[in-house]
């Protein structure tokens, strides 16, 4: 597979977010088949994983450090931390439970070392100043060799990178979710970040993989997605049914469509789509070979942006949890 930068490391142009592996799209997958997609996935090319302390409480980073341990020195690990778990969703960027996650982490990903470690989300109730501070101490003690940051503006992200430089941002990023394009994806040009794209397929629905929301299993995330849920799914359906005829004008299938686009929007860009099928799994890492038109460029922009989607990206309560240019600015110190 192509490679891209990502700070000092050199990766697959395309790596594995690995969380449905544990959690949040219903019924995890077996061990075995979970396994398959891991050491498929080196198979097929990918060296930049990414995981979570927060994806299945801990299950996620256990799964990996034992399948993937053997070849740490071949891949680039990404994981995160400032989202706790428990009764209910939390965020916590305080410096104890940044460091405390951490150590959680390295016994459970079997590694020394953490490539780039992510603030999940910004807890707006510790300044970002002190919560990249307490990862760059982690970067001083050996512990993590990069700083990310998760789902933030573009305010927040330049009062970070003041503090410490960071190398990644990770936010979602496809056809269908085009926040980045606001304010965030110019300044990681301006300032070097590299830009990792989580969920580019749409959590599937761009894959073709939703076609009757009647059918998400009990426990699916998208269940509770605006996007997912009556006339907005219904519309988006209708939607989905031309960009299908648009990949396929491509020659490519739509998932495929979704990553070379953002392939070649910006070389900074580095998406990561997640599957629990090592069919799938190989389809998204072919997407690298795939070269787009700029007549199909400009259409796929055209068919499927801000205006065209129907529904919210998040309910209230995840909404709330995202670092929005406005609310950067309500938590600017004074």
């Amino acid at each position: 597979m192509d490679k891209r930068k990502i700070g000092p490391f050199e990766v697959s142009a395309i790596g594995l977010g690995c969380m449905s592996l544990s959690q949040v799209y219903g019924l995890p997958p077996s061990r075995e088949q979970a396994e398959n997609v891991l050491t498929g996935a080196l198979d097929a090319g990918y060296t930049f994983f990414d995981t979570a302390a927060a994806y299945g409480l801990g299950h996620n980073e256990t799964l990996l450090g034992e399948v993937l341990g053997p070849h740490r020195s071949k891949i680039t690990l990404g994981s995160k931390c400032g989202i706790t778990v428990g009764d209910e969703r939390q965020t916590n960027g305080t410096p104890a439970n940044i460091k405390d996650t951490c150590e959680r982490s390295l016994r459970r990903l079997k590694t020394d070392v953490i490539d780039l470690y992510y603030l999940h989300r910004w807890d707006k109730k510790v300044p970002i100043e002190e919560s990249v501070g307490a990862l760059a101490e982690l970067v001083k003690e050996g512990k993590i060799r990069t700083i990310g940051l998760s789902e933030v503006s573009a305010p927040t992200l330049r009062r970070a990178h003041a503090t410490h430089p960071i190398t990644a941002l990770q936010t979602e990023y496809s056809p269908w979710t085009r926040n980045p394009e606001i304010a965030v994806l110019d300044l990681c040009r301006e300032l070097g970040v590299a830009f990792v794209a989580f969920s580019p397929v749409g959590r599937g629905f761009l894959a073709g993989g939703v076609r009757d929301a009647s059918k998400l299993l009990d426990g699916d995330f998208r269940r509770s997605m605006p996007r997912f849920q009556g006339e907005a799914f219904e519309a988006n359906l209708e939607l989905f049914e031309e960009f299908e005829v648009l990949a396929a004008e491509a020659g490519c299938t739509p998932a495929q469509l979704c990553l070379a686009w953002l392939l070649q929007k910006d070389p900074i860009i580095v998406p990561i789509p997640g599957t629990a099928n090592p069919d799938h799994m190989r389809e998204d890492a072919a997407a690298a070979d795939v070269r787009l038109s700029k007549e199909i460029m400009r259409r796929v922009d055209e068919l499927v942006n801000e205006d065209t989607v129907a529904g919210s990206r998040y309910g209230p309560a995840m909404q709330a949890a995202v670092d929005t240019e406005r609310t950067a600015a309500e938590a600017e110190p004074a």
